[in-house]
């Protein structure tokens, strides 16, 4: 499986060797200059990670964290967050925002490729396992528990939080009478 991660930050040249940097691993990477563009991205095609700089213009990376642990859609995105702040207090800020990770600028490259790895296989390890599965697939009906995204015949189909819900129940009790309370 490969793995999409969106890098979110204003510094281009920071971007570009860090998507060469990911491409390399086998990585499918999109970027975004700032936090408005970003949440438009994920809003529209949910990544595996996110790799995001705090100090942003329009939207910094602290508040696009705190929207992204709001959602029901993304609030068990992988998120790592990148900052030239080494100070303590923005580093319990960033985690108790709900970063996964916090790494300081300048970091090595490498280190942070670990990092990524390390995050993505205690996830998708996870995730793959049976007991935990969150993925349905019933003909042409995709169902990503974990995204909270709904495919059919690999279009996605647009839910609301309700409506995710009872498709789910419906899909995993066939056969069994429903009440409203489900």
């Amino acid at each position: 499986m490969t793995h999409r991660i969106l890098l979110v930050d204003d510094d281009k040249e920071l971007l570009a060797a860090l998507e060469v940097k990911l491409l390399k691993e086998g990585y499918q990477i999109d970027t975004a200059p700032d936090g408005e563009v970003a949440l438009e991205k994920i809003g529209t095609d949910l990544p595996d990670l996110v790799i995001l700089d705090v100090n942003m213009p329009r939207m910094n990376g602290m508040d696009v964290c705190r929207a992204l642990r709001s959602d029901d859609k993304t609030r068990d995105l992988a998120i790592i967050m990148l900052t030239a702040r080494d100070d303590e207090v923005d580093r319990i800020l960033g985690l108790e925002f709900g970063a996964d990770d916090y790494v300081t600028k300048p970091y090595n490259p490498r280190e942070l490729v670990l990092r990524v790895k390390g995050l993505l296989k205690r996830i998708y390890h996870f995730q793959d396992n049976p007991e935990t599965q969150e993925y349905i697939q019933v003909g042409p009906l995709s169902i990503d528990l974990g995204k909270h995204q709904v495919q059919v015949d690999g279009q996605v189909v647009e839910l609301t939080l309700t409506e995710f819900k009872l498709l789910t129940h419906l899909i995993k009790n066939p056969g069994k009478i429903k009440t409203r309370d489900f």
